[in-house]
């Protein structure tokens, strides 16, 4: 399963919910635009510290970018984008969760909801 950031920021931010969540589902992964949206929230070394820590610890597998990812994140930018307002960031992720027919955990479902192909899985933020 492919775990978008919005479920990992309430995990970090105390949500009892969203660790029930991800320990419901086991090993999981993100893409690499995840890990960067999460590091662009890091205010000071020991969020940066704690971020690593929880990846190593979870044994999170980080999906970098590829060619056949960034082209089919253009094809649904190309699709989507005057439409339905698709973000670069979702096409990307959407793409990585489409190429490896993954499902994809999110709180954000109208982000993704016009993409075919790609399997949602809502999370329901509660605190």
């Amino acid at each position: 399963m492919l775990v978008d950031t919005d479920v990992l920021i309430w995990y970090f931010r105390g949500s009892e919910h969203a660790k029930k969540v991800l320990e419901s589902i086991g090993r999981y992964s993100i893409s690499s635009v995840v890990y960067m949206e999460l590091l662009q929230g890091i205010r000071n070394k020991h969020e940066l510290q704690n971020l690593k820590h929880f990846i190593s610890l979870h044994d999170i597998n980080i999906i970098s970018l590829d060619q056949e990812i960034t082209s089919r994140a253009i094809y649904f930018l190309e699709q989507f984008r005057l439409r339905d307002g698709l973000q670069m960031a979702d096409a990307l992720i959407a793409a990585t969760a489409n190429l490896r027919t993954e499902p994809l955990l999110t709180g954000n479902y109208t982000h993704y909801k016009m993409i075919p192909g790609v399997e949602i899985k809502k999370f329901i933020a509660k605190k």
